[in-house]
């Protein structure tokens, strides 16, 4: 592989590392590290560990067929992409409401102008439709490579800032924890990461886009290539924030608002205040990269899995079209925050538990379809990576049954 096939080749691995990376790592992960300290390290390495093989055959799929999971999924049965079509459009206007706002909190605090959050989050969104029509996929993908790189230095700068200035010895105890409240944060935690399960039909869907922008095709090899670098950095950059939310809040006696602009601001100032005032465009800066990455990628994905469901499920042209579930998700969007705008914290529960209940289901449809007979058998995967599938299974729907017996 050269190195400009590889260059050629990143991008949907990128896009799926700017949907990931965003409240499960600014919001989740650090607030893992404030709750629990290092305690909770091992289910952020476990659960990545578990998901790994199944967000793998999204790209894996698409790359060895041409096709999208969710034709694979129609393979597999029309009641299948019937039930996907249900589940998403349950979830996207709660999930893209849950990043949307905390980026809005974000946005008052860095840029100021009004403190209104439903006015920053119509900023928010029609900057990123603004994007999204100019360059469609080809501008969000080379977006996207700026925003990680920004996102990724501005977060390893923190993160050494942070060891450098601590006077706390380094305790690395791992931690179950036990009682409702934190059995609920606990499957929360794991339900975004480092991201939810259907965050694997957006990577097909932009695999296939991708090659269509390219007009060339994208070997397997160099599919997986580009989504490993996208997960391994999802992966570090879940760890770094939890070694923040650790080494600046653990312990600091600070009780974190349910509303997004306080919470953000309470994120920031007490970085600030720990770290010197100095640290302050850092810490800004890869917070709101976090979260604007991921509302634009989100804003793009969800209405493109939308409007290739109703394609496939009615095989015709129809009104319901990328545009018009764009135009759908920014008004559902708007709706959800004007009513449940000052509980950030209930709508990114809610939102996070639901992706963690429905994991299990994305979870069995992707190993049965790349290890079926719709995928090329050279393409299939190896019995290393199906032993790590069945754990993976098991994993989530122990946890999911054990999170519903304790809830």
């Amino acid at each position: 592989m050269t190195k400009k096939s590889i260059l050629r080749s990143l991008g949907p691995g990128l896009l799926f590392a700017g949907a990931a990376i965003g409240v499960s790592h600014l919001v989740q992960s650090t607030r893992a590290g404030a709750n629990f300290g290092f305690g909770l390290l091992w289910a952020l390495l476990v659960v990545n560990i578990f998901k790994y093989p199944f967000f793998q055959y999204g790209p894996r799929y698409a790359a060895a067929t041409g096709e999208t999971l969710l034709d694979g999924y129609k393979r597999l049965g029309k009641g299948v992409l019937i039930a996907y079509y249900i589940l998403s459009f349950a979830t996207m206007f709660t999930i893209q409401a849950a990043v949307t706002i905390v980026t809005a909190g974000l946005a008052v605090n860095l840029f100021g102008m009004t403190n209104d959050l439903v006015v920053w989050s119509a900023i928010i969104t029609g900057v990123s439709i603004l994007i999204l029509i100019v360059g469609r996929y080809k501008l969000l993908d080379n977006l996207m490579k700026y925003i990680i790189l920004i996102l990724t230095i501005s977060t390893i700068i923190a993160v050494v800032v942070a060891i450098s200035s601590t006077q706390q010895t380094f305790d690395f105890a791992q931690i179950l924890p036990r009682g409702p409240t934190e059995i609920l944060f606990l499957i929360a935690f794991l339900g975004w990461m480092p991201a939810p399960l259907d965050i694997s039909i957006w990577h097909s869907l932009w695999s296939v886009e991708k090659e269509k922008t390219t007009f060339q095709k994208i070997p397997p090899k160099q599919a997986i290539f580009d989504f490993n670098i996208g997960y391994i950095g999802t992966l570090f950059l879940g760890v770094c924030f939890v070694l923040l939310g650790a080494l600046v809040m653990f312990n600091s006696g600070e009780t974190f608002s349910s509303s997004s602009g306080a919470f953000a601001g309470q994120l920031i100032n007490l970085y600030t205040e720990n770290l010197g005032d100095f640290s302050y465009i850092f810490i800004a800066a890869a917070a709101f990269t976090t979260m604007f990455s991921t509302t634009i990628t989100t804003l793009d994905a969800s209405p493109r899995a939308m409007a290739k469901t109703t394609s496939l499920l009615f095989q015709k042209n129809t009104f319901f079209k990328y545009w018009f579930w764009i135009l759908l998700l920014a008004i559902g969007t708007f709706l959800i925050l004007k009513y449940f705008l000052n509980d950030m914290k209930l709508l990114v529960q809610i939102a996070t538990v639901l992706s963690f209940l429905t994991a299990p289901f994305y979870a069995i449809l992707n190993f049965i379809l790349i290890s079926g007979k719709h995928t090329p058998e050279e393409h299939r995967p190896n019995i290393y990576l199906k032993i790590l599938s069945w754990i993976g299974i098991a994993f989530l729907i122990g946890f999911s049954i054990w999170f519903l017996l304790n809830a």
